[in-house]
């Protein structure tokens, strides 16, 4: 019995793939005529492509996905933080976020095939081992803002491969909200990390996906001095909300 449910099991990850791809391949070739209309407006086309992606791919691999909590007016900008535990954040990403935002995405990324032309066009790319090029990152998420286009980032900086709930957060979304004026708000990606668990092949399964929006941090009156309590103080928010979750209580 245990031989039929991992043939079964590779068998679903092998169809999966194979769909990812061609949707994958599907946008690609439409993101390549966007791309001609520049950063924001071409951004803005690829990101709703990838929604669209997204939906697609979820229905056919059987995952549902639902968000919960304070969900987000559209005309409302935000630095979006959430948690980072999963490849399968890529596809949950455009699931999440109803409307088009920016992600902070790794350079690295950009080299992927496909997926990095993709992502180098709906996101922004920071390389944190070059400081110019980091800085540059910077301002280009802040025009973003100035654009009132919301941004997305990973506080942990790459994935969480630890068992803790929450591994330690960078400073740069909490400048960033300070310098430009813009709340953050804090999300939950609660099911990524059990779909499709890091290190292990073969490792995605159906059922639940969920997003939880916690009420926003308002950072009126904050001073790049206060970035370290502030980054404390969301961190301690998420890791609560996320204990909450995982005693079967919820939060909000």
């Amino acid at each position: 019995m245990k031989t039929l449910f991992r043939i079964a099991q590779v068998a679903y990850n092998v169809y999966a793939a194979l769909l990812f791809l061609a949707g994958l391949l599907v946008v690609f070739l439409l993101a390549l005529p966007a791309s001609l209309m520049g950063r924001i407006q071409g951004g803005t086309i690829i990101y709703r492509l990838s929604m669209a992606w997204a939906d697609v791919w979820f229905v056919l691999v059987g995952i549902r996905h639902y968000n919960l909590g304070s969900l987000p007016k559209k005309d409302e900008t935000f630095v979006f933080v959430a948690n980072h535990s999963s490849w399968l954040d890529a596809a949950t990403v455009p699931k999440t976020f109803r409307y088009p935002i920016r992600p902070l995405a790794k350079a690295d990324t950009a080299k992927l095939p496909m997926f990095g032309f993709i992502y180098s066009r709906a996101a922004v790319l920071v390389d944190r081992s070059n400081p110019e090029a980091r800085l540059r990152s910077v301002a280009r998420l802040k025009a973003v803002l100035r654009k009132n286009i919301s941004i997305l980032v990973f506080p942990e900086g790459t994935f969480n491969e630890s068992p803790e709930l929450l591994t330690h957060f960078y400073d740069g979304a909490f400048r960033i909200a300070i310098e430009t004026g813009t709340a953050l708000k804090p999300v939950l990606l609660l099911d990524s990390k059990f779909r499709m668990p890091l290190g292990k092949y073969f490792s995605l399964n159906p059922g639940r996906s969920r997003a939880f929006f916690l009420h926003e941090i308002p950072i009126d009156g904050l001073s790049l001095d206060d970035v370290p309590s502030l980054r404390t103080q969301t961190q301690q928010y998420m890791l609560d909300a996320l204990r909450a979750w995982q005693n079967g209580e919820g939060s909000s």
